[in-house]
């Protein structure tokens, strides 16, 4: 039976039961949790430090009213690194991977910065949608671009992850199994492949740091519009 590259993507259920649950809730196991004491191991200082400096320069270009949103999209951020890293180790799933779940963080993020602009300031929050000085025929036809570019933005949020995700995956599984067919055929050209599974899986480990990153970067910026 020839199995597709895709089945990789299907989420993996054991008895019948979905497994993607349980490959959610994992990532909030690797974390150290704090402690009250004034010393603490290089690990967790570590990990406060870099929860500050990413909470700093995100929230430093937003407004005092939108510094609230701090704790959500910090955790938001480790919640995607480490699920995203997670998924690059054999035998397991990147939740990621699947646009459904994608579009459940980006949608109801987005629709609510939107509706805090709606409420805070309306009228600065509708002038996006024309800008101004535009000449009066370019009115109707503006006005239409700009909220179909509204409504798209948390679509595209959705999509760029799960893209980029999905093709470092599939690329990585095609190189895999051109290497391990070439091992006994010509050992030469799988070294040189496996060299360059190598230095692909160094890359997609930035992706999936970076591709979390701008996923909660694009939400600090529609945050950063409405407040």
């Amino acid at each position: 039976m020839i199995m597709s590259f895709f089945d990789q993507f299907l989420s993996p259920s054991l008895i019948g039961i979905p497994l993607i649950t349980l490959a959610i809730l994992i990532p909030w196991l690797t974390f150290p949790t704090p402690t009250n004491r004034w010393l603490n191991n290089r690990l967790i200082t570590l990990q406060a430090w870099f929860i500050n400096r990413f909470t700093y320069q995100l929230m430093q270009p937003i407004n005092m009213g939108g510094h609230k949103w701090a704790m959500l999209f910090t955790t938001l951020m480790l919640f995607l690194i480490t699920i995203n890293l997670l998924g690059l180790l054999p035998y397991t799933f990147t939740p990621t991977t699947q646009l459904s779940l994608n579009m459940a963080f980006a949608i109801p993020l987005w629709f609510t910065t939107v509706l805090i602009g709606m409420l805070n300031q309306p009228t600065i929050t509708l002038g996006h949608l024309l800008p101004e000085g535009t000449p009066t025929p370019l009115v109707p036809i503006l006005i239409i671009i700009e909220t179909i570019s509204l409504f798209i933005r948390p679509l595209a949020l959705g999509v760029r992850l799960t893209a980029n995700l999905t093709a470092g995956h599939l690329l990585m599984q095609l190189i895999a199994t051109a290497t391990f067919i070439l091992l006994t055929i010509m050992p030469t050209v799988a070294l040189l492949t496996s060299t360059i599974l190598f230095l692909l899986m160094m890359l997609e480990v930035a992706v999936a740091m970076i591709q979390a990153y701008v996923f909660v970067l694009l939400l600090s910026l529609y945050l950063q519009e409405n407040v």
